[in-house]
């Protein structure tokens, strides 16, 4: 839709489409490519993911993983150098989850992340781990409540695909 459209676009079943809420528009075509990669490693792991998971300390997890055995992982994507270099709020995820890593693409050093964190690389199609993060147990409270968020996020964007229209009941949209 540009600024000269008058209406917004419509879907097949004539409903107007208001935005998509699986996509945020923070992530650049490159971070969004290392995602995909990763949540597909994960998911042949038997790990379930969801993008961008709001932690209690209110720093967002750019991915969050949840393992058949309630093991959870964070995923840091990074999509180049500069994106490394100014992002200073990583250490705080390793307080709400087991194992903390970090994902990119072949075009960025590898040996400019910490050797205390996994380390994922991701093409796009696929991804490979390159090394594993520590395992680093979180209390059971903790768990239950990033579990819990990870659970309501994953609920509500379904129910958001569901039904668009209905978010600004519950939003105040």
């Amino acid at each position: 839709m540009t600024s000269s459209d008058p209406l917004p676009p419509k879907a097949s079943a004539g409903r107007v489409v208001l935005d998509d809420p699986l996509v945020d528009g923070r992530q650049s075509e490159t971070a969004l490519k290392v995602w995909r990669g990763t949540a597909r490693l994960l998911r042949r792991h038997d790990f379930s993911c969801l993008p961008e998971i709001t932690l209690s300390s209110g720093r967002r997890a750019d991915l969050l993983a949840l393992g058949p055995k309630g093991e959870l992982w964070i995923v840091e994507v990074k999509s180049s150098i500069a994106d490394f270099r100014v992002d200073t709020k990583w250490p705080e995820y390793r307080q709400h989850c087991d194992r903390l890593y970090f994902a990119t693409h072949p075009d960025v050093p590898m040996d400019i992340f910490p050797e205390d964190a996994g380390l994922i690389l991701s093409d796009g199609f696929g991804a490979e781990i390159i090394r594993e993060a520590p395992e680093d147990k979180i209390s059971a409270a903790t768990r239950k409540s990033v579990t819990l968020k990870f659970a309501k996020a994953a609920a509500n964007r379904l129910h958001d695909l569901a039904d668009p229209d209905g978010r600004r009941f519950y939003r105040g949209l």
